[in-house]
């Protein structure tokens, strides 16, 4: 079983985690066709200077990415502890705006949070020994929904990379005695809806679970 708690605040390059003791547990155009007069063949007409051309705005980015500090607004309510291979979805308290997704490895839970919203949890599959799960805050940086490790030759459906070197977030048989090679494994429906709602770029944020009174804050500087 897993135990939930409210996790953090992301603030710059650091993460600031807030923990509760909870046991449990997004001109018109107006073209103006003007018609000038005819003028005679004879008699040129001194033509104005082509307008500079405008500078083309910066590309917006389709999607809002995390960015200032991440605050949690609500949780799910989940009664009892997520057992393994047990999942939650629910988008209707979610608001417009970024994406963040937490993973807490010692209560072995993942939330995602939709402007400060939980609409899905889950319990998790994560690595040991030499293989373990990276603490600290990843971009999502590719999608493959069938994704084949090149490493292990296994596949990773509904691939979410986290690193260069291949920890991803994907679809795995989360149950208890299993682990991965330090990846973050959900359950594969949950991990088919986590990729539709996911985009490049969205806040992947990794602790291991220091507990806390609500408003302690603690702050994991990025390696390196």
């Amino acid at each position: 079983m897993t135990k939930r708690r409210l996790p953090l605040i992301l603030v710059g390059g650091a993460v600031v985690v807030l923990s509760a003791d909870l046991a449990f547990h997004v001109l018109k155009d107006v073209v103006g066709l003007v018609r000038s007069e005819p003028v005679q063949a004879h008699v040129p007409t001194p033509r104005a200077a082509p307008p500079a051309p405008r500078a083309a705005p910066p590309p917006q980015p389709s999607h809002p990415v995390a960015d200032g500090p991440f605050v949690v607004k609500s949780i799910l309510p989940i009664s009892g502890p997520i057992k393994f291979g047990q999942y939650f979805w629910d988008e209707s308290q979610g608001r417009p705006g970024p994406l963040v997704i937490t993973v807490d490895l010692t209560a072995r839970v993942l939330s995602v949070f939709e402007d400060g919203h939980e609409i899905g949890a889950t319990a998790i599959l994560k690595g040991y020994g030499e293989k373990q799960t990276p603490v600290g805050v990843f971009p999502i940086t590719q999608k493959d929904a069938h994704h084949i490790s090149t490493i292990f030759d296994v596949p990773m459906p509904y691939m979410l990379r986290l690193t260069n070197d291949g920890v991803s977030i994907h679809g795995s048989k989360v149950e208890r005695g299993y682990a991965t090679n330090g990846c973050v494994g959900v359950p594969e429906p949950f991990a088919a809806k986590l990729f539709q709602v996911a985009h490049l770029g969205d806040k992947v944020i990794i602790t291991d679970g220091k507990r806390l009174n609500l408003g302690d804050p603690i702050i994991a500087r990025p390696k390196g």
